[in-house]
């Protein structure tokens, strides 16, 4: 199973960007997809999860400014990201719990501007 991020780039504090990662291979059952994030300096934290029946949750720093969707037939999540803060800046990865296993996407990077 292999797990492809796209969408990161570059935008201005107050901006908007939406991530997408898909999954690819011998797939049976995807339950949690969740995104993390990583900046220099920092641990990887948790942004936002979204279970198999659609139910998230968020960290309080993105709380009310990021929405995590999935599409179950796709085999995909994405992060939509509006009111960017300069803080959002990082490595952001997609994690998604297939077939009890743990997967982990390459990472797209994530740069908020002044």
């Amino acid at each position: 199973v292999q797990l492809q991020a796209s969408g990161g780039g570059s935008v201005q504090a107050g901006g908007s960007l939406a991530l997408s990662c898909a999954a690819s291979g011998n797939i049976w059952r995807i339950d949690d997809m969740a995104w993390y994030r990583q900046a220099p300096g920092k641990q990887r934290e948790l942004v936002a999860k979204i279970f198999r029946g659609g139910n998230s949750n968020y960290s309080d720093a993105v709380k009310g400014r990021f929405t995590i969707s999935r599409d179950n037939g796709k085999n995909t999540v994405y992060l939509h990201m509006n009111r960017l803060l300069l803080e959002d800046t990082a490595f952001y990865y997609c994690n998604m719990w297939a077939d009890g296993m743990d997967f982990w996407g390459k990472g797209t990077q994530v740069t908020v501007s002044s």
